[in-house]
């Protein structure tokens, strides 16, 4: 499919209307791999904004009462709806952000599958019921109603390299349970975001119960996150971002997925072949750009060369150009990013790393790169690149790369790679991480897992079932009888 000639100026969804900002001011999107305009998103002022969330606090108390039934409805018609318009909704999202055409329309169908299996999720979250003599010297006529009640509005910031799945990730399980939703898109990202929010619009969304807003994080971020008719956030970036969140946002829950330098262990009795192929899959795919990106590999030394082969092999046979001829590795979000990760494989050379593959550019395009002979003293040992470059460290056993792995800010996920379980299992005890990955590369799903991160790379659990229960609290009820 071709891209349209005509650019998507997009308006916000305030009160169940689609308008323009008050202040007349707007934010062009271009496509990072043409530069071609794809349309613009209005800037909101802060008094915008205060319209947004109340008219989210206005709609939050007519909507918690609606039947759960009806909220699933509308879940179900929302993904019905996103996997009809999943072509065009896919298309956007591969100008958007250069992925991959294949993996944009992916994304969208995913997304679909998240809201339903969502929706089926919210019907059987149910409550409890205690007894007051189950506790020694409580009574047998004193009962506990357990329910759970929305918290309110729940204010939702999505990155741009999921602009639809990890934005619906956050928007379906607050409706679902009875919130409203002020939705914050990321800038570049924002076009594909609000066309996932017409679809939720179009398949009936009351007034007011998804809020749109966009704008200059300088002029609307901390407004948004300090705003005391806000009662939840859930946000996915950087973690510089994440830690300002967390310090501003005062005595409201806060569900943070952050940044990530995941590695991968290689023990000298892996499948040398399977850990290669899991490894660059893991490492390369949306040229890296992603949080759960394997990010650094420590192999024992003494099959550190036949996997380094075998990953080198891969690695050139990975194919660079444009999201749409769905190459492997597409530029990178922009040019900023691009400048970081340059900066960090010229400092591994400049420190005595070893080329293997890889090291050209060509504005935000960036050719994967793989340096062998990675050091400790090295950027890119410890620093998240967020793009398509992978560094081998050799280590001389399990133990010194647990410790390399502990020492990082971050704590997201990692890989083992042995043919012993029972020794994989008893490592990943030992990582600081969220999740472990035995003899697989690290990734986000299934949907339904419990997605979290330790350190600097989290706050909070996600996950279908964990959203929900992030998004609701416990309200109890004593029936003295």
């Amino acid at each position: 499919m071709a891209l349209q000639t005509e650019q998507f100026n997009a308006n916000i969804l305030r009160n169940g209307e689609w308008v323009e900002s008050r202040t007349g001011e707007r934010i062009s999107i271009s496509a990072p791999a043409s530069g071609v305009a794809l349309g613009s998103i209005p800037a909101l002022s802060q008094e915008e904004v205060n319209d947004a969330i109340q008219g989210a606090k206005d709609a939050q108390k007519i909507w918690k009462i609606r039947p759960i039934h009806e909220r699933v409805d509308l879940l179900y018609a929302w993904a019905d709806l996103l996997e009809e318009r999943k072509e065009i909704i896919g298309e956007l999202i591969m100008h958007e952000v250069a992925k991959p055409k294949k993996s944009a329309i992916g994304e969208v169908s995913r997304t679909a599958d998240i809201i339903r299996h969502t929706a089926d999720e919210a019907l059987r979250l149910n409550g409890e019921t205690l007894k007051g003599d189950q506790f020694k010297g409580g009574s047998s006529k004193k009962i506990a109603l357990v329910e759970r009640e929305p918290l309110g509005v729940v204010l939702a910031i999505s990155p741009f390299n999921y602009p639809v799945n990890l934005a619906a990730a956050k928007i379906a399980p607050a409706l679902v349970t009875g919130n409203t939703v002020v939705f914050k898109p990321a800038t570049q990202g924002s076009l594909s975001g609000i066309k996932m929010v017409e679809a939720l619009a179009d398949a009936g969304a009351p007034e007011g119960i998804i809020q749109v807003v966009t704008g200059r994080g300088s002029v609307i971020g901390d407004h948004l996150v300090e705003h005391p008719g806000i009662d939840m956030i859930t946000f996915t970036g950087g973690t510089t971002t994440g830690e300002r969140i967390s310090e501003k946002a005062k005595m409201i829950p806060v569900v943070l997925e952050l940044g990530g330098k995941d590695p991968a262990i290689v023990l000298d009795d892996a499948d040398l072949k399977l850990t290669a192929s899991q490894i660059v899959s893991g490492a390369f795919s949306y040229s890296g750009q992603r949080c759960t990106a394997i990010k650094r590999v420590f192999v024992q030394d003494s099959v550190a060369d036949q996997l380094v082969a075998n990953i080198k092999e891969l690695v050139e046979q990975l194919t660079v150009g444009s999201p749409e001829d769905d190459a492997d590795i597409t530029p990178v979000i922009d040019e900023k990013s691009a400048e970081f990760i340059q900066g960090l494989i010229d400092d591994a050379l400049e420190n005595g790393a070893t080329l293997l593959s890889g090291n050209k550019r060509q504005g935000n395009l960036l050719s994967p790169t793989l340096l062998d002979d990675v050091t400790p003293a090295m950027r890119v040992a410890w620093e998240e690149p967020f793009g398509p470059v992978l560094p081998i460290i050799r280590v001389k056993d399990a133990n010194e790369a647990i410790s390399l792995s502990n020492q990082s800010d971050y704590g997201l996920q990692a890989s083992i790679f042995t043919k012993d379980t029972d020794r994989a299992i008893n490592i990943g005890k030992h990582l600081e991480v969220g999740t472990v990955h035995i003899n697989a590369k690290t990734e986000r799903g299934p949907d339904h897992f419990p997605f979290l991160g330790v350190k600097k790379s989290g706050l909070g659990v996600q996950g279908i079932k964990p959203s929900l229960l992030s998004m609701t609290r416990e309200r109890v009820t004593v029936l003295n009888l």
